[in-house]
């Protein structure tokens, strides 16, 4: 996986630059060299301008890291704990840590001065998503002693659940803060200084942490549906938490990083996930033609002879632990992806295999054009980051109300299908070259919402679970980070495509401590393998869950 560097902190001394809305693209100017920010030289907006950077950083690649795990992208590497070793997550707990926090830090003491309420409030929630989000994944992590270098240079690690509680406390006081008095921020990279979808944002934060809580907290789901009640969360995706990308190529490259891998002049730089597509193409998803680009027809073994030169694995026979009915090596129509785990060697295929699409990375969008990629195709990387969407917010209600009946999930995942769906068709105006009458029809997309609901009012409790999770991977695609919190929370979908290597190990229910931190910090003892759940993770040890490892 390529890490995400591409947004400069040269951003971070931007004059004139104003966002009107979280749908403004990036129009960014070089002014001059901050590589060293310190109090005497920056200003508060230019602190908040670096913490709203390293977020959106942080959050892409922790989102990456969580598509790998649960097939929403290739992961490459049989051996789980060796794909995902100490030195992986370094570049995104450094990012948190030495920069961003760091950085609030000395920003709020300059905002308290200022009685900048409004830019407090924002660093609060964005801090307090970055705690859950590390929590999420590492488990214990520093807190109270972090940010204090002179008292304790080497910080120890402070219990997840008395994190997590910090995190939640963290949103309730970032609510005072956004609805005070105070100056707007200069720049606002995701609403545009409107507070009241900030103030929507801190109680959908809320809603996602009690819906990770709910197996060690009886009043989780209490809660949730209190914040329901309330009708202040994100429940339109005029809402929607995400960061949009613009066009420059250099000085600085804001595009998105997907596009950026994929649409060179040596074609193709990333594989897709074999399972995400073939099941999309199973069931004739709608937003298929937006998740992917094709750059050819069909692929070795699914439509076209076998080539070992192009596709090894078209020539080899199926792994013996894959069922008859998993997707192995090839997807048919063209869908030209990798294996969970395949470790081969890349053969010459980079102006055949499937792309990155116009959703969410900007690429292009699929008409059955079948032409290679080009520098510069469809979108030209103006794509966005999803950070918390409407659609999300429904499949968590189908969850917490499937706890009770799971019959009663259908409503919302309803509601999840349509956001979604419609949300993502909007990005094909992206790409100006797009064939519109590829675009699925309005009878199309209700007919697929149909047969959904047909197959989920029509399932076992245990089915409507699992059509519940392959929906909830789908929608989640750009970001996994909740998807890979499903997953260890639930242990669906089963249906999930095996790592290839039969004996790869148990699979990531935390993942080790940076080497960054824990080679030189030695009140941080790294953890003996990836078995380690966070606290509220109480499913069964590894091995055996989740089942589709």
């Amino acid at each position: 996986m390529k890490k995400f560097n591409k947004i400069s902190i040269f951003l971070l001394l931007l004059l004139g630059f104003a966002v009107n809305s979280c749908d403004d693209v990036l129009n960014l100017d070089l002014l001059d060299d901050p590589n060293d920010i310190t109090l005497d030289k920056a200003n508060l907006d230019r602190f908040l301008n670096a913490i709203q950077i390293d977020f959106v950083k942080f959050t892409h690649n922790m989102g990456e890291n969580g598509s790998e795990l649960t097939r929403l992208e290739y992961m490459f590497g049989r051996q789980y704990i060796n794909n995902f070793a100490a030195v992986y997550t370094s570049y995104e707990w450094d990012v948190a840590y030495q920069r961003m926090f760091s950085d609030i830090k000395a920003a709020e003491g300059l905002a308290v001065n200022l009685e900048s309420n409004k830019h407090i409030g924002v660093m609060k929630v964005l801090k307090a998503y970055t705690l859950l989000t590390l929590v999420d994944f590492f488990g214990d992590i520093p807190l109270s002693e972090a940010t204090k270098p002179e008292e304790f240079p080497f910080p120890h690690t402070d219990d997840d659940a008395a994190v997590y509680e910090a995190a939640i406390a963290m949103l309730d006081s970032a609510m005072g803060y956004l609805q005070a008095d105070g100056p707007n921020l200069q720049n606002d990279f995701f609403y545009g200084n409107n507070f009241s979808k900030w103030e929507k944002l801190v109680n959908t934060l809320k809603m996602r942490a009690y819906v990770n809580t709910r197996l060690v907290d009886g009043s989780a789901a209490s809660k949730f549906d209190a914040i329901v009640a309330s009708g202040n969360y994100i429940g339109t995706s005029a809402d929607d938490f995400q960061f949009r990308y613009g066009t420059n190529i250099a000085s600085p490259n804001t595009r998105h990083d997907a596009y950026d891998d994929d649409y060179t002049a040596t074609g193709a730089g990333n594989y897709r996930s074999n399972w995400l597509m073939d099941e999309m193409l199973f069931d004739e998803d709608p937003r298929m033609r937006y998740y992917f680009y094709r750059q050819v027809d069909c692929t070795p073994g699914n439509g076209c002879a076998p080539n070992q030169a192009q596709l090894p694995c078209s020539v080899q026979g199926r792994p013996a632990h894959y069922p008859a009915d998993m997707v192995f090596c090839s997807v048919a129509e063209g869908y030209w992806g990798r294996d969970h785990g395949n470790a081969e060697g890349i053969p010459p295929d980079s102006f055949r295999r499937t792309a990155v699409g116009v959703y969410p990375a900007g690429g292009k969008f699929d008409d059955d054009d079948f032409t290679p990629i080009t520098l510069g195709d469809g979108g030209q990387g103006a794509g966005i980051t999803p950070l918390m969407l409407a659609s999300w917010v429904d499949l968590m209600k189908a969850e917490m109300a499937m706890l009770s009946n799971p019959a009663n999930g259908w409503g919302p995942l309803e509601a999840s299908l349509i956001k979604s769906i419609d949300k993502v068709m909007t990005f094909r105006t992206l790409d100006p070259d797009s064939d519109a009458s590829f675009a699925p029809t309005a009878s199309e997309v209700n007919g697929y919402i149909a047969n959904v609901g047909a197959d989920f009012n029509s399932a076992s409790d245990a089915d409507k679970w699992e059509l519940l999770s392959v929906q909830y991977f789908v929608a989640h695609y750009g970001n996994g980070a909740d998807a890979y919190n499903f997953y260890r929370r639930t242990g669906y979908p089963t249906s999930l495509q095996y790592n290839i290597e039969p004996n790869g190990g148990n699979f990531v229910r935390s993942f080790l401590y940076p080497s960054s931190e824990a080679d030189v910090n030695n009140n941080i003892v790294q953890k003996p393998n990836v078995d380690i759940q966070v606290f509220w993770d109480t499913n069964p040890a590894s091995p055996g869950f989740p089942a589709a490892n």
